[in-house]
């Protein structure tokens, strides 16, 4: 991985920036020598570490990226009340299942986010992304990906699709451009 000029020296400018506030906290101290090895870690560990990330989408939307994460903190509450009513009530009338939500989205931290906000919402959970890349034929294309989701009450499977494909997919679509 070729890294531009500019970035030869300090690849992860915010991971850099986290890493010297994150030094500095954790000894409680801005003496000269914490303050240079927080320079040191800040700068030495990206720099050594950035061949072996995967290159990761940005995020062009931080607007929406903020607007999701209120929405997502909105649905976990919401889904807390109505796991709870769910539970309290007579367990013979849950209808658990699986249901497999086709992607759009191509990118793995896209993906990853989707699959941890279904799992974070209570009443559901991810199960698994497939088809897995890796257990391709090597040069095989993907056709379609899909999320295997655990649904604690399933009532109707292509309302809840529409709904996460909706609610979250297309925001983290535009969060990322992908």
């Amino acid at each position: 991985m070729r890294l531009e000029a500019r970035f030869r020296w300090l690849p992860t400018p915010f991971r850099s920036v986290l890493l010297f506030i994150v030094w500095l906290l954790l000894n409680n101290s801005v003496s000269p020598g914490h303050l240079f090895l927080a320079a040191f870690f800040a700068i030495t560990i990206p720099w050594i570490t950035f061949p072996f990330r995967d290159p990761q989408p940005l995020i062009v939307r931080p607007g929406l990226a903020f607007r999701h994460l209120l929405l997502v903190l909105y649905d976990i509450v919401t889904a807390n009340l109505q796991v709870a009513l769910l539970i309290l009530g007579p367990t013979k009338k849950l209808r658990p299942g699986f249901i497999k939500v086709p992607l759009d989205l191509n990118h793995e931290m896209p993906i990853t986010i989707l699959a941890s906000t279904v799992s974070l919402t209570p009443g559901t959970v991810s199960a698994e992304v497939y088809p897995i890349p890796e257990s391709l034929e090597e040069g095989a294309e993907i056709e379609q990906r899909y999320l295997l989701i655990h649904v604690l009450d399933l009532a109707d499977e292509q309302a809840l699709i529409k709904t996460i494909k909706q609610r979250y997919e297309a925001p983290l679509k535009e969060i990322f451009r992908c």
